[in-house]
């Protein structure tokens, strides 16, 4: 393998200032890139076709055997590869132990506009998040949970920050995320028919009781203020998780995700009892089988 640049040894370079500006909201906007850093982020970049424009590169502080396959694969799709020696790399890098991976790249900004989502499509909206590591977490718990799409309302942390990126484990990449306000959002759900779903800790009903199955928005907001009165005020379901402790609410992402996996289980056990025959149980809305519309979330949504 041939490497598109010599080795980067100054940390003077101008490149390497660059690098470490985009650590900054500002310049990454002007810039309109991002910082995806280790070797399972890049990985899920390049699954799915997220355009790496460059990765630097530092053989001395890989991880595993696997880094060299990688560098070829993105060389393959055109990726810009510049190697590094140790302190450059580490000067750019934004992790305590880095592991000798870092690539720009297209930032992600979509708008509702950019998606498609089938009507029975289990969707999560975030209000004003303000932590980035909890974003991150929230779009690595809807790619297991096999959400259609996240859309980021009124953000209070930047989508393309690097610990997003980082928390997220480059799942900010196989997840559709969108960016909009909480009107325009709240009226593109209705258009499309999707249940908003809140859980504030004073609703009267537990998770377990809902319908959580057919087409539905599962809507989280800031750990410190909550749900604004717009969500509060249109849900179509209100659960609380029930605590048993003395803590009296959950960090925001546990919450999601418990919230999430509830949603997972009934409509998976809606499709085991259409593949029996069987038409009882207490879940009363028709929903595509869970498992086929998992399958469809890919061919349906817009990734661009």
């Amino acid at each position: 393998m041939t490497d598109a640049r010599p080795t980067i040894a100054s940390l003077q370079n101008p490149r390497v200032k660059q690098v470490v500006k985009l650590r900054d909201r500002g310049a990454r906007d002007a810039a309109g890139l991002l910082l995806i850093e280790g070797y399972r982020e890049v990985k899920r970049a390049l699954d799915n076709r997220w355009p790496c424009a460059t990765l630097f590169h530092c053989p001395e502080l890989f991880m595993g055997g696997n880094e060299r396959a990688l560098l070829e694969r993105a060389a393959a799709g055109g990726t810009e590869l510049v190697e590094c020696t140790e302190p450059v790399f580490r000067k750019m890098a934004y992790r305590d132990r880095p592991e000798g991976l870092l690539a720009l790249a297209p930032q992600v900004r979509r708008t509702l506009a950019d998606l498609r989502v089938p009507a029975q499509s289990l969707l999560i909206v975030t209000e004003a998040i303000e932590k980035p590591g909890n974003l991150g977490t929230i779009l690595r718990s809807a790619d297991a949970a096999g959400v259609q799409a996240v859309i980021v309302c009124d953000r209070g942390t930047d989508v393309n920050n690097p610990n997003v990126v980082r928390a997220s484990l480059g799942t900010l990449f196989s997840v559709p995320v969108a960016e909009a306000g909480s009107p325009e959002t709240l009226a593109w759900l209705r258009a499309r028919g999707l249940r908003v779903l809140a859980a504030p800790p004073h609703a009267d009903r537990e998770y377990t009781d809902a319908d959580l199955t057919g087409g539905l928005a599962i809507v989280v907001g800031a750990e410190q203020y909550g749900l604004s009165s717009l969500w509060m005020e249109h849900a179509d379901v209100q659960v609380k998780i029930p605590m048993l402790g003395q803590g009296d609410s959950l960090n925001v992402a546990a919450a999601t995700t418990i919230l999430l996996y509830e949603a997972v289980r009934q409509r998976r056990g809606r499709g085991r009892l259409k593949a029996e025959g069987g038409g009882g149980g207490t879940l009363s809305t028709d929903s595509t089988d869970y498992a086929e519309q998992e399958g469809r979330r890919k061919l349906t949504t817009d990734h661009g």
